[in-house]
């Protein structure tokens, strides 16, 4: 039992360390807490291996990660995003699932619908629906570009991206669980699912309310809103079959119109970020076979970066010309939701859990991270410069 406290001292202090080190390099420092469980696990040093207790840390940082996106969720920009974001997120969800299927069939054949490869196979695409703007975000606020029509579309349409991608990995994942659970059956446990969760919420939100009112800024109302984070993770895993990521994500939505949700979204990350996010991250790098990265399988980790990034320039673009964006600032939008971040990662975890994607193609998974954290900000520079922003119809009288 104590070698769990030595192994989390090296974690935590190794993915830290790397953390700033890859912030120093301009990368993301998510990027730098992978390579730091690498460092230390079987591929190099093997001080770490992954174990059950490394597993559970590891899970609630999961949750907690999703709980905090959704707490941070700004609902009443989400609902005014209207069908121009609502449009751009679906096409910018729809092309990369499609591309990142035909990608692995491409390189490992075509299966028949419904078997374990074309589980695989879908679930290369599903990891290519994620969408992280935080990088995006930083370069539109450095430019002056956050709070125009541009920035705004962007940004909810990122948003609402997230939550059908959520939607999209609990039926993925269902499906191809193995338990013998048809697609039909995982699409209604996902309806029960939203709507119990909309019933249990409103009551919820009422009751979260009223004691924020009573007891703002307390460590009662964090502790109560962690208490039905890890409750709602655990009602949609063990009543409706459906990923406890999902469950934690619509908890941080319920709870994200309190007066308090981003003091409780503080507290949160804080707690997080400590020790359970960490521990999350370099649990990705120990898990990365890199022994296993054949020739076929690194130009495989090539290819998918090069799909992931067009699919989602291309979707995404392509909506907002249809949304009556101009070319040059519909290429904007594309660029500007090709970024990748945790929830890529979240998603290729969930889907080593059941078996459905091997620990080698998280080589893939991190190389398109740190390739669209370095290209956007520089593409889309690029983009304002050689193209300013034009007003969109909507907003000329």
């Amino acid at each position: 039992m104590t070698s769990v406290f030595r192994d989390l001292a090296i974690i935590i202090l190794s993915a830290k360390f790397c953390g700033l080190v890859a912030r120093k390099c301009k990368a993301p420092q998510v990027v730098g807490e992978i390579l730091a469980g690498l460092l230390i696990g079987p591929c190099v040093l093997n001080l770490v291996q992954t174990n059950d207790s490394i597993s559970t840390f590891a899970e609630i940082g999961v949750v907690l990660l999703m709980f905090s996106t959704g707490l941070g969720t700004n609902l009443k920009e989400l609902i005014k995003a209207g069908p121009i974001a609502t449009l751009i997120a679906c096409v910018g969800v729809f092309v990369p699932l499609v591309g990142g299927t035909l990608l692995y069939s491409a390189f490992y054949g075509f299966s028949a619908v419904g078997s374990p490869e074309f589980y695989r196979a879908l679930f290369i695409g599903t990891i290519m629906t994620a969408t992280s703007v935080s990088i995006t975000v930083a370069t539109l606020q450095e430019m002056g570009h956050l709070k125009s029509f541009l920035g705004t579309t962007i940004v909810s349409a990122a948003v609402i991206d997230d939550v059908i991608g959520i939607v999209v990995l609990t039926c993925v994942l269902g499906a191809s669980s193995g338990t013998g659970t048809g697609l039909g059956k995982v699409l209604v446990n996902t309806l029960l699912f939203f709507a119990t969760a909309v019933g249990v919420g409103l009551a919820v939100h009422y009751g979260m309310k009223w004691l924020d009112k009573r007891n703002p800024h307390t460590q009662r109302i964090t502790i109560v809103s962690m208490a039905f984070c890890f409750a709602m993770a655990y009602i949609a895993e063990e009543y409706f079959g459906i990923a406890d990521i999902t469950g934690a994500y619509i908890a941080g939505i319920v709870l994200c119109t309190m007066d308090d949700a981003s003091y409780v979204e503080r507290r949160v990350d804080i707690s997080n970020y400590v020790l359970f996010a960490p521990v999350f991250f370099a649990s990705i790098g120990l898990k990365t076979d890199i022994s296993g990265l054949t020739p076929e399988i690194l130009l495989f980790c090539i290819c998918f970066v090069i799909v992931a990034l067009i699919t989602k320039i291309i979707g995404c673009g392509l909506a907002a010309k249809l949304c009556r964006f101009n070319w040059g600032d519909s290429l904007k939008v594309g660029v500007g939701m090709m970024t990748r971040g945790e929830v890529a990662l979240i998603v290729a975890q969930k889907g080593l859990a059941i078996g459905v994607v091997d620990a080698v193609y998280f080589t893939a998974v991190i190389l398109l991270i740190v390739v669209s954290s370095v290209a956007t900000p520089l593409v889309l520079k690029a983009l304002f410069t050689k193209h300013p922003p034009v007003p969109h119809p909507s907003q000329v009288k």
